[in-house]
């Protein structure tokens, strides 16, 4: 992937501000900040295959070789966009029981990576996290705290829906619902061919063209409908 060049003792520094020895140089004129949003501005527009220092550093009216200066390598800058791009998590709805939590947490994370698609990618793979995205994490582990899963199981948890949201969110474009346009899609690649197709062609048949995210909702539901047997399965029983 693309962070596993990165230096990791730089990188360290980037995210989590551990300085790891001193700077010299001309006095910083910009900041990680401004850095990330130019990188992320580039990305969205052309995925990570347009993404250059070189790109960056002319947005930001700067010589590549004094972006290096802020950010050693492209490695970095895309874990510093990552970073910048999912931000902090909202708060938990008000009230909201961990099903709740847990749904509102999914939603969210999915809209952030139907936002920024490159994203997809950047989180795929080992990596070094950055504090947003494990204040993420921290979201998903305080929903489940008392519900008799294990700490493992809860870290297994946010895994599984980081999958949904990241998978639903590589089949729909930035302004789209999830699953907007798949059945179109598919009705219209077996049009004429629907002797071949029959369940597929009953099964359009019978989709509701309005319920444009149902994808998300479906699966959501299924996992946390699992996960709620889990839990249940794990309660004292009552006489």
């Amino acid at each position: 992937m693309i962070v596993e060049t990165a230096d990791q003792g730089r990188l360290r520094e980037l995210l989590w501000g551990t300085p790891t020895g001193p700077r010299r140089g001309p006095r910083p004129t910009l900041t990680l900040a401004a850095i990330a949003r130019a990188g992320i501005t580039i990305a969205d527009a052309d995925g990570l295959d347009g993404l250059t220092m070189q790109r960056v550093a002319e947005s930001l009216d700067v010589t590549k070789m004094a972006l290096y200066r802020y950010v050693p390598g492209r490695a970095e800058l895309v874990a510093l966009m990552l970073e910048t791009a999912v931000g902090e998590p909202p708060p938990p709805p008000a009230g909201a029981d961990w099903r709740g939590q847990l749904d509102d947490w999914t939603r969210q994370l999915f809209d952030r990576f139907r936002r920024h698609p490159w994203a997809q990618a950047a989180t795929a793979g080992a990596r070094l996290p950055g504090p947003n995205e494990l204040a993420w994490l921290e979201r998903v582990v305080a929903a489940l705290a008392g519900t008799g899963l294990t700490g493992a199981e809860q870290l297994d948890v946010a895994v599984l829906l980081v999958g949904h949201a990241r998978n639903l969110a590589q089949h729909a474009a930035p302004d789209d619902a999830p699953g907007a346009g798949r059945e179109a899609a598919f009705g219209a690649l077996i049009r004429g061919r629907e002797e071949r197709f029959p369940a597929l062609d009953a099964a359009l048949r019978d989709t509701d063209p309005q319920a444009t995210d149902a994808a998300l909702d479906f699966g959501l539901a299924r996992i946390l409908d699992g996960i709620e047997a889990l839990i249940t399965a794990r309660s004292p029983r009552r006489s």
